[in-house]
C-alpha cells in the first residue's frame, strides 16, 4: 500500500456496494492503520454474527440499531457509539433505516479491494 501523510476522500467520489440485501457499504478514507466505512441499513436488516481481527468502533448517525456482543445487547440511536475488540463475535440489526459509521484498525484489506 502506498502511504501518503494525508488522505482526502470526497463522498461522491467513492463507489457503494451491496454486500448483502438491506446493506449499502461505502468505504471512505483509510491508510494501513485506520479505515472509516459508511453503512446504510434498511429497516429490518439483520446482519450475520461474525468476528474479524480488527478493532471496531460503531457510531450511529441516524436511525436505530440493535447491537449484540458477549451475551449482551444494546439498542443504539443517533450519537451512540460502541467499541469492540478484534476477534469478538458480534452482530447488528436495523430497528429503523439507519446510517452507521464504522471505524476499523488496522484497515480491512477485504473492504479496500
Amino acid at each position: 500500500m502506498n502511504e501518503t501523510p494525508v488522505v482526502y476522500v470526497a463522498t461522491n467520489a467513492t463507489p457503494t456496494s451491496t454486500p448483502e440485501p438491506g446493506m449499502i457499504r461505502q468505504v471512505l478514507a483509510f491508510n494501513s492503520k485506520l479505515m472509516i466505512v459508511r453503512h446504510n441499513f434498511v429497516a429490518g436488516w439483520v446482519g450475520a454474527r461474525h468476528s474479524h481481527p480488527h478493532d471496531q468502533m460503531v457510531y450511529v448517525v441516524t436511525g436505530r440499531i440493535l447491537f449484540k456482543a458477549e451475551g449482551k445487547s444494546w439498542e443504539m440511536g443517533p450519537g451512540d457509539s460502541i467499541v469492540v475488540d478484534g476477534s469478538i463475535e458480534h452482530e447488528a440489526s436495523a430497528i429503523e433505516a439507519s446510517e452507521v459509521l464504522d471505524i476499523f484498525t488496522p484497515f480491512r484489506e477485504d473492504y479496500a479491494k
